[in-house]
């Protein structure tokens, strides 16, 4: 089928640890691959953040990029994108009636608005990635949220205009449904993992004689890495490292990477701490593999792919209990829950762990196994499609639809 992606902000050719850079890049572009490994014509509509740029690029992963011109070409933080999303959605209503493609993939809240704009009178069904929503990042970020103010409304727009939302855990079903979204229209399908990139077996980055934590994501509070620089003040002989943010020559002038700084200077364990930066994705197999632990500990995370990067690698990962991480962890299996925000039951967790050798393992490889049997592209991709028939593209024949 010919299937258009839109993602407005989260280019899939983006480097990945900026702050408007991360999981939904990364997820666009995975499953754009997967998606063409099955024989799909896909391309991805992003809003031209370059003039350099080239109206279209053909990836060598299978699928294409179409840079669409939406207000000045070059960069500006996604919540000043809401003006231009009508020039936006004209563009691609240019683009749709001249080849009209089988089904539109809207992700994020913008790209839906754009796409519902864009696809209004040529009959495209539309499907809904929200990533993240409005009213959970207002519930946990109070007046620090930059987000437009009709942000709220416009998602209940686009949630109830859609043909299908898919949700990328439970706990966003909850939300969808609070915001006016029916049930019968919501399919739960989660990100995904490379299992052929993440693997338990290959070379891992050096380490010494101390326990290693790691941490990955992008340099913003939300992502509450200060969260284990205060636990490892209860944990000797243990040393944490956090990818992620800016280039390693840009952390000195990066305020979250100094608020971190700070923190470790005043919890005693400044020596114990090393900001890495950003790490490439050549770089992140091997060192998941060097940590004993990964930690994901955000206020909130609307799903989450660092914990799977880490189970299929083989690593136990200890989590904040908290949005799509309660899904992909398994408490007592794959890792351990901790409550959002809590450095004392961080440490209490690790503890045991970190103690026991053979416990890591078990949950590395109940991990792995999880990793491999539900979280692979490929399968993610497959469960996609089948989201994309039942919001009207084709018959869904004899197979097996996604469970919503």
């Amino acid at each position: 089928m010919r299937i258009s992606m839109v993602s407005e902000h989260a280019s899939p050719l983006a480097a990945l640890g900026d702050v408007d850079s991360g999981g939904q890049n990364l997820h666009v572009a995975e499953l754009s691959a997967a998606l063409a490994r099955q024989g799909h014509d896909v391309v991805v509509y992003t809003r031209r953040a370059d003039p350099d740029l080239p109206t279209r690029v053909d990836t060598t992963l299978g699928f294409s990029v179409v840079h669409v011109p939406a207000g000045p070409p070059g960069p500006l933080p996604k919540d000043e994108l809401l003006p231009h999303m009508g020039e936006f959605a004209d563009t691609l209503a240019r683009e749709w009636r001249q080849r009209p493609p089988d089904v539109v993939h809207a992700h994020f809240w913008m790209s839906g608005l754009a796409s519902v704009l864009g696809a209004d009178g040529i009959g495209v069904p539309v499907v809904q990635t929200f990533h993240a929503l409005g009213s959970v990042k207002r519930r946990h970020q109070g007046e620090h949220d930059t987000s437009p103010a009709g942000r709220p409304r416009l998602e209940r727009l686009v949630g109830r205009t859609a043909s299908r939302v898919l949700a990328t855990c439970s706990d966003e079903v909850f939300e969808l449904v609070r915001m006016g979204v029916p049930r019968s229209r919501i399919s739960v399908v989660p990100c995904g993992v490379d299992v052929r990139q993440f693997t338990p077996s290959g070379p891992a980055a050096a380490r010494g004689q101390r326990h290693r934590l790691l941490a990955v994501g992008r340099l913003v509070p939300r992502k509450g890495f200060d969260i284990p620089i205060e636990a490892l003040a209860r944990l000797p002989h243990t040393e944490l490292l956090i990818a992620g943010g800016p280039q390693p020559s840009g952390l000195s002038s990066d305020a979250e990477a100094r608020r971190l700084r700070q923190v470790a200077i005043r919890c005693g364990v400044n020596d114990r701490v090393t900001l890495l930066g950003q790490k490439s994705r050549e770089e992140m197999p091997a060192l998941l593999r060097s940590a004993d632990v990964v930690v994901c500990t955000p206020w909130y995370e609307p799903f989450g792919i660092v914990p799977l990067e880490a189970m299929a690698c083989g690593v136990p990962v200890v989590a904040a209990a908290t949005g799509g991480l309660t899904d992909t962890v398994v408490d007592g299996v794959t890792g351990k829950h901790v409550p959002p925000r809590d450095a004392v039951a961080l440490a209490r967790a690790l503890r045991p762990l970190l103690d026991d050798p053979t416990l890591r393992a078990a949950y590395g490889a109940a991990g792995c196994d999880r990793a491999h049997a539900r979280y692979s592209w490929d399968r993610i991709a497959t469960d996609t499609t089948q989201v994309y028939r039942r919001a009207g593209v084709m018959p869904a024949g004899s197979a097996l639809e996604v469970s919503s």
